[in-house]
């Protein structure tokens, strides 16, 4: 297992510290702010703790300030309902005595019902993409330097972006940004773990395909970016260890806000999770 895999782990296992009270940290990264997949992964881990024998299946957060990576999150569980076949949860992350982020989080007990799926678009498969060792070595002196100390840094996710040519441009691009993502090294046997993993991930590239059509990206100074809410709706199971396509666009910006939705494949086309969010896309002035 790689050192960042370990880490991230590390970073989802949360101390109890009371009755649906739980602690967090933020790893030692040198962000100036904490990263939104990480408030989700660890909120929805810190609401799995209170629930029983069913998974997961759609969560809804509100980002309401930016956390602080220097100092512990506290999340506060509050257990809406427990009933026959739903389990709500609603989670509150805390840092020095405000409310940064808000979410509810719903559970459902296994049954079988009608099956459907939208299809996985067809795009290049992660094998026939450069790895980031390939990226670092080819395709990194010609990226701007923000990008570059992102792809720079050791990190759990491996991203392989199949249209990796919008980040070497300004042109504007079609409203849609196809990702092949996974974590970086096996992860345990353990359906929670890959389903708080993808929790953690779904923050990764969304905001940043709603600059897609403007020929921007988050990683332009220029740019402010900020997650404003995100929902995760969790379909199938699937491990967050292998690779998943990440299909994403954009239908809306306006008003400094960004609007993205995202489709979430296994390599076998199975649809296991869909996402939406809307964040502030802002120009710096």
């Amino acid at each position: 297992m790689s050192k960042a895999v370990a880490d991230l782990l590390s970073i989802l296992d949360l101390e109890p510290l009371e009755h649906n009270l739980f602690r967090g940290q933020s790893p030692k990264s040198g962000w100036q702010r904490v990263f939104g997949g990480q408030v989700i992964g660890q909120a929805l881990v810190a609401a799995s703790r209170t629930v029983e024998g069913r998974n997961p299946h759609s969560l809804h957060g509100y980002f309401m300030l930016p956390g602080d990576p220097k100092v512990p999150i506290i999340y506060e569980v509050d257990r809406i309902r427990d009933g026959r076949s739903f389990t709500t949860r609603r989670v509150v992350a805390i840092q020095h005595g405000q409310a940064i982020f808000s979410m509810s989080a719903s559970f459902h007990l296994e049954e079988e019902g009608f099956d459907h799926q939208a299809p996985m678009p067809n795009v290049p498969g992660p094998d026939e993409l450069p790895s980031e060792e390939e990226v670092k070595a080819d395709l990194m002196p010609l990226m701007p330097e923000p990008m570059r100390s992102y792809y720079a840094r050791e990190r759990p996710i491996e991203i392989r972006p199949v249209e990796m040519k919008r980040y070497m441009s300004r042109e504007p691009m079609a409203p849609q940004f196809h990702v092949w993502i996974k974590t970086t090294g096996r992860l345990p046997d353990i359906p929670a773990i890959h389903q708080c993993v993808l929790a953690y991930a779904s923050d990764m590239t969304l905001l940043d395909t709603a600059l897609v059509p403007h020929g921007r990206t988050v990683f332009e100074p220029t740019i402010q970016p900020a997650s404003l809410d995100h929902a995760l709706w969790l379909h199938r199971p699937f491990r967050a260890d292998e690779w998943l396509l990440y299909a994403q666009d954009t239908p809306n910006a306006s008003g400094a806000r960004g609007f993205s939705r995202g489709l979430i494949f296994a390599q076998d086309g199975t649809l296991v999770a869909s996402v939406a969010q809307e964040g502030l896309i802002r120009e710096r002035r």
